[in-house]
């Protein structure tokens, strides 16, 4: 069966916002990843249309909405998701979110308890792990590193190979080419200052979630991933944590039957 896949647009206060939709009844928020947009979620959009209305937005700063020069945080995209909302006359949905859009779909779960139903949780930041401070410091210094440097370092193959670093230095400069592409994501993540980064991780908070909450995690993830999604699961009551064994990141592209599935249960 066809799904009709329509895109619009709507100007809120913080700047304009663009968003794919499909399907009637139910409504469910799909809120994308750190190194994504709304395109993410069409294939898993598709499997569900059917039996749902699916809305996927690209956050403020990504994709096809505007990028308007502000100080971006999270309580910034919870407000602005609640405004796509409300102006939508969407009084309560389910909400799905991967990675950011994970930390960020918790948090408006958080402060608009009354108006979501059910949410599912795909590898999501925003808490706090073993090894954190060494994280975030790594990817500080992946984002401030100089093409040069990298430039440097890959026409050294030689040597890099003969001392077993070709692989960790290509990982890292494609790592820094897809951060190079997502600026938003980067400012969210490791460019704020460490107290307001802070001020926003939900370890504190997640034992007030009410809901029912579903955790899906690659099991070829990364460790930090699987620590996050472990804490989650943990400090969340109502939470169930799926480990699906053979996936690693990107769960909506590369378990699109899974993921659309387990939604499809959890949902009823």
């Amino acid at each position: 069966m066809n799904i009709l896949l329509r895109n619009a647009r709507r100007k809120l206060s913080q700047g304009l916002l663009f968003w794919r939709e499909s399907g009637k009844g139910t409504p469910i928020v799909f809120l994308h990843g750190n190194w994504y947009d709304s395109g993410q979620w069409v294939a898993v959009i598709e499997s569900l249309a059917q039996d749902f209305h699916c809305l996927a937005p690209d956050l403020l700063g990504f994709g096809e909405s505007e990028h308007p020069n502000i100080h971006y945080s999270i309580d910034v995209q919870v407000e602005c998701v609640a405004e796509f909302l409300q102006a939508l006359k969407l009084e309560k949905v389910h909400l799905v979110g991967d990675s950011l859009g994970g930390w960020i779909a918790a948090s408006y779960a958080l402060k608009y308890a009354q108006r979501v139903e059910k949410l599912v949780l795909l590898a999501p930041e925003g808490v706090q792990f073993s090894g954190q401070a060494a994280y975030w410091q790594k990817m500080r210094r992946l984002w401030k590193r100089s093409p040069l440097f990298f430039k440097i370092l890959r026409s050294l193959r030689f040597f890099t190979q003969l001392f077993g670093l070709h692989e960790t230095i290509q990982q890292d400069w494609q790592m820094r080419q897809t951060m190079l592409q997502y600026p938003t994501a980067c400012q969210l993540l490791f460019q704020r200052q460490q107290p307001e980064l802070e001020a926003e991780l939900l370890h504190s908070r997640l034992s007030q979630l009410e809901i029912p909450v579903l955790i899906l995690q690659g099991g070829k993830d990364s460790p930090e991933a699987l620590a996050k999604s472990q804490a989650y699961s943990q400090l969340i009551p109502q939470a169930e944590l799926k480990i699906i064994a053979h996936a690693g990141n990107d769960l909506p592209n590369s378990c699109v039957g899974l993921v659309a599935g387990d939604i499809r249960d959890f949902m009823g």
